[in-house]
């Protein structure tokens, strides 16, 4: 992005400028569109999520008012609208067994010889409400807090889904390390 002016670039799109939103688009395709197959099922659910991230994107671009980074207000919308997909697809079936804050710090991934993307192979093979909260928590920095607020869950629930991704996680790291000593 050295020689575009970004903030040009949005004044453009608020005027509905299509030249400034396929601009836009390309400056920002990539990364929000692996941000969409982390909560996506699949390519496919990916590609419509993104499509309609950015339908919203310049929907609601006059609403940007410069306080903190475009990049990041995308981020969130492109977030919110896979949430919003996944609740339309299928309700939200989430687990609220109680775990201690203890065992959830005690499930620690060892990644050190698992390839990055047979580990996001892991995560998106992991049940939807687990990689909801997995991803919002570990991948994007969300606290349970606000994983809570935008899952219409309680806190206890988003820890405790946290924890079972991560022990699920570790069980596949642990399987795939011994599949790759044995060959």
């Amino acid at each position: 992005m050295c020689n575009i002016n970004l903030e040009k670039l949005i004044q453009e799109c608020c005027r509905q400028n299509i030249a400034a939103q396929a601009q836009v688009y390309q400056l920002f395709s990539g990364k929000l569109f692996a941000l969409c197959l982390k909560y996506s099922q699949n390519y496919q659910d990916a590609e419509d999520t993104l499509q309609d991230s950015f339908l919203t994107i310049f929907k609601k671009i006059s609403q940007y008012k410069d306080q903190g980074s475009f990049e990041g207000w995308m981020k969130r919308i492109t977030i919110n609208t896979a949430l919003q997909k996944y609740r339309e697809k299928s309700p939200l079936q989430l687990v609220t067994e109680g775990v201690s804050e203890e065992l959830e710090e005690e499930v620690v991934l060892e990644t050190e010889s698992v390839n990055v993307d047979v580990l996001l192979g892991f995560i998106q093979n992991l049940p939807d409400r687990y990689r909801l909260v997995f991803n919002l928590y570990v991948l994007d920095n969300y606290s349970h807090k606000e994983i809570a607020s935008l899952l219409n869950i309680t806190e206890g629930t988003s820890k405790s889904n946290l924890s079972r991704a991560r022990q699920l996680l570790k069980k596949e790291v642990e399987v795939y390390q011994a599949t790759a000593q044995k060959a």
